[in-house]
């Protein structure tokens, strides 16, 4: 979330000898909840001189010199402070800044885009999670937040296209069928199942744990995301079923 007073920036000379814009960090983070996409929006402040009073918005804030040792390091400070956990996959997004995005001065923020598992820890208390509907989210969001999350969905989308990333959404132990319904989710249709569970099983990124999940039909074979894994990315992207 943007805001802060203007500052000077320090010289060579220890001097303040030029203004700085505000600098803020911002961060989409997606789960699957419910069978949906969903997105954490935080409700701003209703404070004297606070933007956008009591507006939705990404979770963010100002980037803190004593704790931050980089961008990345402030996404995931400001994502463990919302949902109490450290995400498997954190990736920059892009980067916004005008003279107009803040009304109180020249505003840019680092936007970063998160994926954790439904099962996530303690909420903020500002903090609630929102669905898509029919791909987009009917609440209005401050500053460019609406933007930057339009961004975040069609990067997330375009990705699940050709990688691994929704195995990061997965809880600890998953069966076949249940990561190929997250894939559907976020890509907003079917997928072959043969042809799926060929091209996951030959990735190499998942491993069969020790047990079988029991219900009214036959036993499905539990799973696990490789320890340590980083992303894979195919050879191919999933087309969509003839």
């Amino acid at each position: 979330m943007a805001g802060e007073a203007t500052g000077k920036s320090v010289g060579k000379s220890g001097d303040l000898d030029f203004p700085r814009p505000l600098t803020t960090v911002d961060v989409v983070i997606f789960a699957i909840r419910d069978d949906s996409l969903q997105v954490l929006l935080v409700r701003r402040p209703a404070g004297e001189g606070e933007p956008f009073p009591e507006s939705l918005a990404l979770p963010g804030g100002f980037v803190d010199v004593a704790k931050d040792r980089d961008l990345a390091a402030c996404a995931a400070r400001k994502l463990r402070e919302k949902t109490g956990v450290t995400s498997p996959y954190l990736e920059q997004l892009g980067s916004w800044g005008s003279a107009t995005r803040d009304p109180r001065g020249w505003s840019a923020t680092h936007a970063y885009f998160a994926l954790i598992p439904e099962k996530a820890g303690e909420l903020a208390a500002d903090a609630r999670w929102f669905l898509f509907s029919g791909g987009r989210l009917k609440e209005k969001l401050a500053f460019d937040h609406g933007e930057i999350l339009a961004t975040a969905i069609q990067r997330l989308r375009n990705k699940v296209e050709y990688t691994s990333l929704p195995a990061y959404l997965m809880p600890a132990e998953f069966t076949l069928p249940d990561l190929q319904r997250v894939y559907e989710i976020v890509l907003d249709r079917p997928l072959e199942k043969s042809a799926f569970r060929t091209r996951i099983l030959s990735a190499d990124m998942i491993e069969p744990v020790a047990k079988m999940r029991r219900g009214p039909n036959r036993p499905a074979q539990l799973y696990r995301l490789k320890k340590g894994r980083e992303p894979v990315y195919f050879v191919r992207t999933f087309n969509p079923p003839e």
